[in-house]
């Protein structure tokens, strides 16, 4: 017989969505008081400004982006729309394409992350000591290794422009 999780387990994951919920809201709420686009819109700049190119084939995106994101097809749309990415066709495989960031979408991505960061203190860092942060991100590591190919990256150093990972 397979083992049930435990009351403690289930109220851990009861707690881990609803916090990340609503601090995931929160942060949305955030950029939108600073007249900036969604979320996902940042996300999907950052993954592409990070890929070696500065390009990355739509599924490739859709693996690295940070939070769920299971329209990716219309948020390219959206940045390509916007001037913030560009389509352009494999030359090896023709049906194929990738999606290159442009130089609007790198200044966008920079300008999104001075209110991102903010947020991210806010809801987060304000929180929780710096040694809490380190706990809290090892017991999530912890939780993240369990799903097969799910491998996160590990954490960067922070700087001005860039988030951690």
């Amino acid at each position: 017989m397979k083992r049930k999780p435990s009351t403690e387990a289930t109220a851990a994951w009861i707690r881990l969505m609803r916090v990340q919920s609503r601090v995931l809201d929160c942060v949305e709420q955030d950029l939108k008081k600073a007249g900036f686009p969604p979320l996902a819109w940042y996300d999907a700049l950052l993954e592409l400004s990070r890929a070696p190119s500065g390009e990355l084939r739509p599924v490739e995106l859709e693996r690295q982006m940070l939070i769920p994101q299971y329209s990716t097809s219309r948020l390219i749309d959206r940045l390509v729309d916007e001037g913030l990415a560009s389509r352009r066709e494999c030359k090896i495989d023709k049906r194929g394409q990738f999606v290159e960031i442009t130089e609007a979408g790198r200044e966008l991505q920079k300008r999104m992350w001075s209110a991102y960061s903010a947020a991210i203190e806010k809801y987060v860092g304000s929180k929780l000591s710096d040694a809490d942060a380190v706990k809290l991100s090892g017991l999530l590591d912890r939780l993240g290794c369990s799903c097969g190919e799910m491998k996160l990256p590990p954490v960067a150093n922070v700087n001005e422009s860039t988030p951690p990972r």
